[in-house]
């Protein structure tokens, strides 16, 4: 199951940096995964400073 990223971002964009596959890019209003591409690592989760991302 791919992360997801939730309404706490901040777009920050250090997950974006961490990410193995380049699944995260800047969205709209915030940073978003593409599910097709997140193999599940969750370097990305760690790097986040507000706790926003998380398995969906």
């Amino acid at each position: 199951m791919a992360y997801v990223i939730n309404d706490s971002c901040i777009s920050c964009g250090s997950c974006a940096g961490q990410c193995p596959v380049s699944a995260i890019s800047q969205g709209d209003s915030q940073f978003v995964i593409d599910a097709d591409t997140c193999i599940d690592c969750g370097s990305c989760a760690g790097q986040c400073p507000v706790g926003a991302i998380t398995q969906g």
